[in-house]
């Protein structure tokens, strides 16, 4: 291993690329590629990631979108403390129980020991809602909605992956309160549909939305809604985002009563919702390649880096105007555009770097090209070459960031929608595991039945589950049976091994 890590260290500092092959060995490709990519360095903590601007960058593009949407639907941000005292935590048992192993306790201050331990937020409906309860008194206090953009804490202790699984990171947190069910199911699904927006039109990366089971819904919650993601090289599912209806339960425990217009007394009911940067993880995972990261441009910080390409008698400083005019000519036009006008480095040297950094499009001006009023522009996503002209450079590249974009998303539908498998058969869904499928199947929808298929799957690659009932049930003809039980199925649902 430690000659392992050396070679690490000297391929870094001649930026020659990564040392493993996606298809080879995914784990150690992912860890290599969003150090070596920029996105995180690990820190002394175990489980914790600095995240360096280049990821930041991809989060803020993400924020921007998300906080203009929702503050359309009138939801207001707000901060609450990161501290929750231990009375409180505890107080919905079911959420509590689901949490506990992951949360942190604060216990001492300074040298002395705190007479009650506090806990750090994994989640904030217990640190929010003694303050719904205040501030929810009658009717035209209602709806309450509210979102807070901060970082959580769990303490995860399997296999910590950055972006996926980490101990701190940061998320959104939506918590709304309503005077009816149906209002707040509806927003359920309004929130589910934006974050099928960030995966699909930003990530250019296919979900699913769906329902998750009683077994795997948010602990205390009423029903949970998510869309589901697929690495296709692992074979693992990855929830990609929640949008929970809470049902009364918290407004039981925490009192949360209001009076409508008649002078009755109701309790409200709940939403809680949330993304987090783990959205960044998935997007590595399903378009990084053997060279290195590969950007969508919608959430790119440079969508195109321009690079000088002089040669040994060649008019260098017209060149480098050249470069300087392309990328302020782009900027001007609201692309995201950098030159690399580094003198003590290649430009192949430069090519490996952008590469590896996945900017979707790369700008090359050599002598030729400047004698020819043209720029050479080179794709990220499949390293195909283009001649265009200086005089309609604008429209030119954001037709091809566009189809960029586009190319990405219908690659990786394709390789995902590659990876789903029908069956009806226990048979068949275990030949379907182990060829790391997404599998559909019909199900009876009984929790003892999902825990014995986690049981009987359990293995060195981990147990199955379910991912996810698709809101868009395919049609189940009548008599059709649970693939686990053989009783009569109820739905199709999604099942596989997950992250």
């Amino acid at each position: 291993m430690a000659g392992g890590k050396k070679k690490k260290e000297v391929k870094k500092e001649t930026g020659l690329g990564l040392s493993f092959k996606k298809d080879e060995n995914f784990g150690e490709w992912y860890s290599e590629v969003v150090v070596h990519g920029e996105m995180i360095e690990y820190y002394d903590i175990s489980g914790c990631y600095i995240l360096r601007p280049w990821s930041m960058g991809i989060w803020e593009i993400m924020q921007v979108f998300f906080d203009a949407e929702i503050k359309k639907m009138k939801i207001k941000n707000c901060y609450f403390p990161l501290f929750v005292s231990s009375s409180v935590l505890e107080k919905e048992k079911d959420h509590i129980e689901g949490f506990a192993p992951e949360v942190a306790w604060v216990t001492k201050s300074g040298k002395s020991d705190l007479e009650i331990p506090i806990a750090i937020r994994p989640t904030s409906e217990t640190v929010m809602y003694p303050y719904f309860s205040k501030w929810i008194r009658g009717h035209r206090d209602l709806p309450l909605k509210l979102n807070q953009w901060c970082n959580v804490v769990r303490w995860e202790f399997s296999n910590p992956t950055p972006f996926i699984r980490s101990r701190e990171f940061l998320w959104q947190e939506g918590h709304t309160a309503f005077a009816t069910k149906e209002e707040a199911d509806e927003e359920v699904l309004q929130v589910l549909e934006l974050y099928r927006r960030i995966y699909e039109e930003f990530l250019a990366i296919p979900v699913i939305k769906g329902k998750k089971s009683e077994m795997e819904k948010f602990a205390g919650g009423l029903y949970t809604t998510s869309v589901e993601a697929f690495i296709p090289n692992t074979g693992r599912g990855v929830q990609g985002a929640t949008s929970h209806c809470l049902g009364q339960n918290f407004a039981k425990m925490f009192e949360i009563n209001f009076e409508n217009e008649k002078g009755e007394k109701g309790m409200v009911w709940q939403n809680s919702w949330a993304y987090s940067t783990r959205t960044i993880g998935v997007m590595v995972m399903v378009h990084g390649d053997d060279k290195g990261l590969v950007l969508p441009p919608k959430v790119a910080s440079v969508q195109v880096v321009v690079v000088p390409v002089p040669y040994k008698d060649a008019d260098t400083q017209g060149i480098l105007d050249a470069c300087t005019a392309t990328v302020e000519t782009l900027s001007e036009a609201g692309i995201r555009a950098e030159s690399d006008l580094r003198d003590n480095y290649s430009p192949g040297w430069k090519y490996s770097q952008w590469e590896m950094k996945g900017v979707p499009l790369r700008i090359e001006i050599g002598p030729k090209d400047l004698a020819n009023n043209q720029v050479r522009c080179v794709r990220r996503d499949n390293g195909s070459k283009s001649d265009i002209k200086r005089d309609n450079l604008v429209e030119q590249v954001k037709t091809l960031l566009d189809n960029i974009q586009q190319s990405l998303l219908d690659a990786a539908k394709q390789k995902r929608d590659a990876s789903v498998q029908v069956v009806k058969t226990w048979d068949e869904f275990k030949d379907a595991l182990v060829q790391k499928k997404m599998i559909l199947a019909p199900w009876c929808d009984e929790e003892e039945v999902e825990k014995d298929v986690k049981e009987r799957t359990r293995g060195e690659m981990g147990a199955a589950k379910s991912l996810c009932s698709p809101l868009e049930q395919p049609e189940l003809p009548e008599g059709t049976i649970c693939f686990a039980s053989g009783k009569p199925a109820k739905k199709w649902t999604y099942w596989g091994r997950s992250y």
